[in-house]
């Protein structure tokens, strides 16, 4: 089983530019800037981890191996990258600030301290070979790279652990966005998924120090688990914000067709249609349906009728819809006689609107003024008895 490194890197850059506006914005606020580093860290992780890479940083250097330490300082960092992220994301920006600077410069030490003592192991190691896949259980028991690829594995395993462990136990706190939520859970899944990674490279190691051969665990198992795993984490950086762009997105396309009866019905009084523009974003083509409504139901007041209102929601309530809906229904009543009205109407009528007309519930209520308008039934209803006179109910009744 082989996953191509470049996989996660492509899907990492995209966590990463996502990421970035709002990085290069916000730069003061620790926690995106954990969060940068994490991707950056990732993404580089990944590009030089790639066996076409490690071949080619060797032979431009012209040291046997160099890419090793490359590689293991780079996966130590992003270890560190988890760690500084859960250390800003648990403690916030409360009151906790002076607890927060002691974590962050303890892992900040800790691993800088690992990535120095990498390089000082691999200068005093005897690696001539140059091995691209399998460099750590070809030389897991040559003396100083052992203690190098033991120490890189203690701490990615670590971080990972203590990362794995929170985010989880996040997943289960009160009050969190459902897209949240779901990139947690796909965070989690990662960095479980790379415990995967070490354990697979921890029993080949160990393995060679035995006298075994379980080295497909470190050429094939270990790198396939580390790019699930980092693919599972860019997507969790990646779905709270999609997910919410998309959401956002439809939402707007659901209110521009709910109010399609409603614009429909404004045809008669522009005697046009509302402007339409092909290139135009669906928020610009939300606003432009609005504002259409909203200005057809301006020179419609004249003909609004209050008292019809009054009636038809008294109407609605005695066919026993709840009072949101009665008024609802009862400005449709009204719209719809106010729109027969001004068809017929001479163009130099005042109208025939009575008692102080207020169309301030119209303009704010045009989405479900629109939406009832997919109920002819219920406007009927509310219609003939608001309609009918009050004597001639009582004597049907």
């Amino acid at each position: 089983m082989y996953i191509s490194f470049w996989l996660p890197g492509l899907v990492l850059t995209a966590a990463l530019v996502i990421k970035l506006p709002s990085i290069l914005k916000l730069w003061r606020d620790p926690l995106l800037r954990a969060v940068g580093g994490l991707l950056l860290f990732a993404c580089a992780v990944f590009a030089f981890a790639a066996p076409a890479t490690i071949a080619w940083t060797n032979r431009v250097t012209g040291v046997p191996n160099i890419a090793a330490p490359l590689v293991y300082s780079l996966i130590t960092a992003l270890s560190a990258s988890w760690l500084l992220l859960v250390v800003h994301w648990r403690n916030g920006h409360t009151d906790r600030r002076e607890q927060t600077r002691r974590a962050t410069r303890w892992v900040v030490s800790v691993y800088a301290a690992v990535v120095a003592a990498l390089w000082v192991l691999f200068a005093l190691a005897d690696v001539p070979v140059e091995q691209v896949r399998n460099l750590d259980t070809y030389y897991a028991s040559t003396p100083f790279m052992r203690e190098e690829i033991v120490l890189y594995l203690l701490a990615h395993t670590v971080a990972c652990a203590i990362t794995t462990r929170l985010v989880w136990n996040w997943i289960r706190t009160d009050g969190l966005d459902a897209w949240l939520r779901w990139g947690l859970r796909f965070l989690g899944i990662g960095y479980a998924t790379n415990l995967v990674f070490s354990a697979a490279k921890f029993t080949a190691v160990a393995a060679r120090w035995t006298g075994h051969d379980l080295d497909w665990l470190n050429a094939n198992i270990a790198p396939s688990a580390a790019c699930i795993a980092a693919t599972f984490v860019a997507v969790g950086f990646i779905v709270p914000h999609a997910g919410q762009y998309f959401h956002d997105r439809w939402l707007v396309r659901r209110r521009h067709r709910g109010l399609k009866p409603l614009a429909r019905l404004m045809r008669n009084v522009t005697g046009g249609r509302e402007p339409l523009a092909l290139r135009a974003t669906a928020e610009m083509r939300l606003i432009r349906r609005e504002t259409y409504i909203r200005d057809a139901l301006l020179p419609l007041s004249r003909f609004l009728d209050e008292d019809l209102r009054g009636r038809a929601y008294d109407a609605a309530l005695a066919l026993g819809h709840e009072p949101g809906r009665a008024q609802v229904l009862a400005a449709a009543v009204t719209v719809l006689e106010a729109v027969e009205s001004g068809r017929h109407a001479p163009d130099d009528d005042a109208g025939t609107g009575t008692g102080e007309t207020d169309t301030s519930y119209l303009l704010q209520e045009i989405q479900a003024l629109s939406e009832v308008l997919r109920h002819p039934d219920e406007i009927t209803a509310v219609r003939i008895r608001a309609t009918v006179p009050a004597e001639s109910m009582s004597a049907h009744e």
